[in-house]
């Protein structure tokens, strides 16, 4: 069972994955699959691979497929490897998605991942979403900490757009920021998402 929260996370990467008509995503960070199940069926998609550096979540991922009744209509693939040395089998998605998963790198390896994803994975689009720190009073997490032990940092809403408008002018791409999960009048929502998409390819739509 999942939460409102992240049925709301999930539901709208759901929905941004469906708007950039991708046919080929990968999936970064899968872990335990709440988002690729949902991905093998999606309309459009023709090839979902999900990397992950725990093998646990992996495995519990391939559990949770054999237990699905109904057949994918995507080809999927599992991948165990780190999303910031990726193989390059991993290059030339049409689209790549990081649920939750940039606040469990430390700060110092960010630009090791914007290399890897922009430079060596290349996908046409990213989507990326992230906790808002400014939520944090909202649901009771005292200043000094963050809302799990294994995040390394967790950003505010204009910490978080200012990286992603970082983001996208050093790597010819347009990107749109969203509050996501809610939208309190003050706090926001209580995660974040940016969509990035090269230039060339918004340009052809």
């Amino acid at each position: 069972m999942t939460t409102w929260i992240h049925e709301q996370r999930l539901s709208t990467v759901y929905q941004a994955v469906l708007d950039s008509e991708a046919r080929t995503v990968l999936d970064l960070g899968c872990g335990e699959g709440d988002l690729f199940l949902r991905l093998m069926h999606a309309p459009g998609v023709e090839r979902l691979v999900g990397v992950d550096l725990s093998t646990e979540a992996l495995d519990c991922l391939r559990a949770r497929l054999a237990e699905q009744e109904k057949t994918p209509s995507a080809q999927i693939e599992l991948i165990q490897a780190s999303m910031i040395e990726p193989g390059p089998g991993l290059s030339g998605f049409d689209c790549a998605v990081l649920l939750e998963t940039l606040e469990h790198l430390d700060p110092g390896r960010l630009s090791i991942l914007e290399t890897a994803l922009f430079h060596k994975m290349r996908p046409a689009s990213v989507i990326v979403t992230t906790p808002n720190a400014d939520y944090n009073e909202f649901l009771g997490v005292p200043s000094h900490r963050f809302r799990h032990p294994d995040h390394r940092f967790e950003w505010g809403r204009r910490k978080f757009r200012s990286w992603a408008e970082g983001v996208a002018k050093r790597n010819d791409c347009s990107v749109v920021t969203r509050d996501l999960a809610g939208a309190h009048p003050f706090y926001g929502g209580v995660s974040q998402m940016a969509v990035f998409t090269k230039q060339s390819e918004a340009a052809a739509r």
